[in-house]
C-alpha cells in the first residue's frame, strides 16, 4: 500500500509541476499556441505517468478518478481516501517546486505564478457546468479505458492522456481547466487570493462529475459496484 501511495504522490507532483509549469512559463493561456502547449503538457504528463507509476498504483493521480473507481466498486473506501490524500500531498509538493522556481530567480511570469484555477467574475455558472461536464467526460473515458473486460489495455494511458488534452483545449478559456481537485488545491494554496476563495468549486464540481461518470459507466458496463 505504501508503494501505491508514494506512486500516486509522485505522479500527481509531476502532473502539477509539468502542467501548471507550462501555464506559468508560457505566461498563461494568452494565445492559441499557449493553450495547446498547456493542454498537451497536462495530457503528456498523464501519458508519461501512466506508463511509469501505472503498474504500481493504477496512476489515478486525481481524486476525481479515484472517486469514480471507488464508486464503480474497483477499490475499497479506505484505500480510496488514502489515494486522495497522497494525490493532494503530491500536488502541494509540485506547486512548492514551481513556486520555488518562479521566486528563486528572475523568471518573467504573466497572469499566474502557480497555474491556479479561477473563473472571471459573473462566470460562476459556466465554470460550474464546465467543470462538472468535462470531469464527467474525462472520468468516463478513464473508467472505460481501464475496465478489465472492455478496456483499452496497454493503450489506456494514451487514451486518457489525449482526452485530457481535448478537455483542456475547450475548458482552459473558462476555468483554466481543473477536472482534478488535487491539481487545484496545491496551486491555490500558494497563489492565495481569488484562486483560494474559489477553490471550493474546483473540488466540488469535479467530484460531482466523477460521481455521474461512475453511474453511467456502471450502467454501460453492466457491472454492479461491490466494494462500497
Amino acid at each position: 500500500m505504501k508503494k501505491k501511495l508514494f506512486a500516486e504522490g509522485i505522479g500527481t507532483m509531476v502532473l502539477v509541476l509539468m502542467g501548471c509549469g507550462a501555464a506559468v512559463m508560457n505566461g498563461g493561456a494568452t494565445s492559441v499556441a499557449a493553450v495547446l502547449t498547456i493542454a498537451f503538457a497536462f495530457g503528456l504528463s498523464v501519458v508519461a505517468m501512466a506508463y511509469t507509476v501505472g503498474p504500481v498504483s493504477g496512476c489515478h493521480i486525481n481524486p476525481a478518478i479515484t472517486l469514480g473507481v471507488w464508486l464503480c466498486g474497483r477499490m475499497k473506501r479506505n484505500e480510496a481516501l488514502a489515494y486522495m490524500a497522497a494525490q493532494v500531498a503530491g500536488a502541494i509538493v509540485g506547486s512548492a517546486i514551481l513556486y520555488a522556481l518562479v521566486h528563486g530567480g528572475d523568471i518573467a511570469v504573466v497572469a499566474t505564478e502557480t497555474g491556479a484555477n479561477s473563473y472571471a467574475a459573473g462566470n460562476l455558472f459556466p465554470a460550474l457546468v464546465a467543470e462538472v461536464v468535462f470531469t464527467f467526460i474525462f472520468v468516463l473515458v478513464a473508467l472505460a479505458a481501464t475496465d478489465e473486460r472492455k478496456g483499452a489495455g496497454n493503450f489506456a494511458g494514451l487514451a486518457i492522456g489525449l482526452t485530457l488534452v481535448l478537455v483542456h483545449i475547450v475548458c482552459i478559456p473558462i476555468t483554466g481547466t481543473s477536472v482534478n481537485p488535487a491539481r487545484s488545491i496545491g496551486p491555490a494554496l500558494f497563489e492565495g487570493g481569488v484562486p483560494l476563495s474559489q477553490m471550493w468549486l474546483f473540488v466540488v464540481a469535479p467530484l460531482a462529475g466523477a460521481s455521474a461518470a461512475s453511474v453511467v459507466w456502471t450502467l454501460l458496463s453492466g457491472k454492479k459496484a461491490e466494494n462500497l
